[in-house]
């Protein structure tokens, strides 16, 4: 009996020892906490895309569409939006964007071939670039959106893809093409190119979408406007969504499909101006849970692909940057989660 309170001494001792152990296995060497112990779905994304933004170049001796473009414009999102992004993730991605009259001569193996949409992508990286405060060059602006005007098709569209082929996370589809077209060339000098705007935006007004895809990247559009009598429009895309949203909370291409990353991804981004809505805040709120619970633990996404189920690195990039992208972009409103 007396040896009780030296026995009851000795387990709190092992205990506060065992414990002391466990919170030093949670810290790197200095004494700082392991950031992937409580990193947040943003900053695993981030840290993934960062790793993976300037491998293609290095190892390639090419620029990429899906890493230097999809990728690396998540990337200045979240620069633009205060999150710290390491300078070499991008370093080079930057010199090359900043010279839109190299991109059509892109050296290496495993370029890309459609350099209508290639100019797309890397303007739309560009815009972000820019933004972000990464360089200062609205004149490479001007160049890049002289390039994007140059393939925009007699009807105010730029053609990607065969005719009433669905798009994807590295290929976009003729519609989500020409509203990220439309978008660059807005941003670099709407007066210079307000021909190609408007004939851009009466192509896209014309739609009757069909899609879950084409419905969300529709409504991004109209938000950015001028839209002209758009209002049956959106009511369009909205009743397509709001129908297409899945059980899990995601959407697939198209109605009655299984959810995919990408086009749960575009439709919370078409979604973002209207988050105010009751409904349309729940619907967002579903299709962030559906991307956090399909985030890899290395932060990136399984792959988009059309059809189904393939494996594909541009894809999975491609993927993994609008992925990032929603959560990025409707953070302040949803949280970092």
């Amino acid at each position: 009996m007396k040896n009780k309170p030296v026995k009851r001494l000795l387990v709190m001792l092992a205990c506060a020892v065992l414990a002391a152990s466990g919170a030093a296995d949670q810290e790197k060497p200095g004494g700082e906490a392991d950031p992937s112990a409580q990193a947040t779905p943003i900053r695993r994304a981030l840290a993934y895309l960062a790793d993976e933004v300037p491998r293609w170049s290095r190892e390639n001796a090419c620029f990429s569409c899906h890493n230097n473009g999809d990728g690396a414009r998540t990337l200045y999102i979240a620069m633009r939006l205060s999150h710290p992004v390491a300078p070499e993730a991008l370093s080079e991605t930057t010199s090359w964007l900043a010279q839109p009259r190299r991109w059509d001569h892109n050296e290496g193996e495993g370029g890309y071939d459609d350099k209508t949409l290639a100019r797309i992508q890397f303007g739309a990286s560009l815009v972000e670039a820019i933004d972000a405060g990464a360089l200062r060059a609205e004149g490479a602006l001007i160049a890049a959106a002289e390039l994007i005007a140059e393939t925009q098709e007699e009807d105010g569209s730029w053609r990607i893809d065969a005719e009433g082929n669905i798009g994807s996370p590295a290929t976009y589809g003729s519609v989500l093409g020409t509203t990220l077209a439309r978008r660059t060339l807005a941003r670099a000098n709407a007066q210079k190119f307000s021909n190609a705007i408007a004939r851009a935006t009466g192509w896209l007004l014309d739609r009757r979408p069909k899609t879950v895809l084409d419905s969300a990247s529709l409504l991004i559009a109209l938000a950015e406007g001028p839209a002209g009598q758009s209002g049956e429009l959106r009511a369009q895309c909205l009743e397509i969504i709001k129908k297409g949203q899945t059980s899990d909370g995601g959407w697939g291409p198209y109605l009655n499909v299984p959810p995919e990353p990408f086009d749960t991804a575009l439709v919370i981004l078409a979604l973002l101006p209207s988050a105010g809505e009751p409904e349309i805040g729940s619907m967002i709120r579903r299709g962030r849970d559906f991307l956090i619970a399909m985030q890899y633990g290395d932060g990136g996404w399984p792959g988009t692909t059309r059809p189904p189920g393939a494996a594909s690195y541009a894809q999975h990039i491609s993927t993994t940057g609008w992925a990032a992208q929603a959560l990025l972009l409707s953070e302040d409103e949803f949280g970092g989660r």
